[in-house]
């Protein structure tokens, strides 16, 4: 658990999170206006100030959990221009996750090759690690195809017409109870979780950057 980790990491984790979770959200309102829909933007959501993008109970996720998710941006699909667009606007904010965690490998890589460490009395390698972490966990995490997530309008773009349509049916009834039922599993029985492959996954990400 995150929490575990010694005070003065954890608040800088807090402000790693806070970054992450305010340019993923900031990813998918810009994405939106680029395609023809101004409705995030007049709501005020393609901002980079994160006080109009964290969500409390999705920010705690995160620390809790090492995943989570902000306050979604509002979206009218009746005013995209492109085609795809949802496509596009919902992988926009894993994306940005992805290339912050990317950015900051290099950063990391760079840092740890000249041996500098500490900045200031800041673990400056372990923040970063933990920042890429982090990242990699919401792109992962919100590509999930399932509820309100961002997999469920990137994944249905790679299956076949009928499928496509099935599926999105499915998870518009089902997909939130499913998701909300393997946190809670997850929660309640002790050495499980549904999610564990996103840790091993962003792990192994940041060990074959670095």
């Amino acid at each position: 658990m995150l929490f575990s980790l010694p005070p003065q990491v954890l608040i800088i984790l807090i402000f790693s999170l806070i970054f992450a979770l305010t340019f993923h959200e900031f990813g998918h309102a810009y994405v939106a206006h680029l395609c023809g829909d101004d409705t995030a933007k007049k709501a005020g959501r393609m901002s980079l100030n994160p006080f109009v993008h964290l969500d409390l109970f999705g920010s705690l996720m995160v620390l809790i959990a090492g995943f989570g998710y902000a306050k979604p941006v509002p979206v009218n699909p009746h005013n995209y221009r492109v085609r795809n667009a949802d496509f596009y606007v919902a992988s926009a904010g894993p994306l940005m996750n992805l290339l912050l965690g990317l950015g900051a490998s290099f950063l990391l890589s760079f840092l740890a090759k000249n041996n500098f460490s500490v900045f200031v009395g800041v673990p400056v390698l372990e923040l970063l690690y933990l920042f890429i972490f982090i990242n990699f966990n919401l792109c992962l995490f919100n590509l999930i195809p399932l509820g309100p997530l961002d997999g469920n309008s990137v994944f249905p773009h790679f299956l076949p017409a009928n499928l496509k349509l099935r599926f999105q049916n499915w998870n518009y009834r089902y997909g939130s109870q499913a998701l909300i039922g393997l946190v809670v599993i997850s929660m309640l029985l002790p050495g499980f979780s549904a999610f564990s492959w996103i840790a091993s996954i962003s792990r192994s990400m940041i060990h074959g950057l670095l």
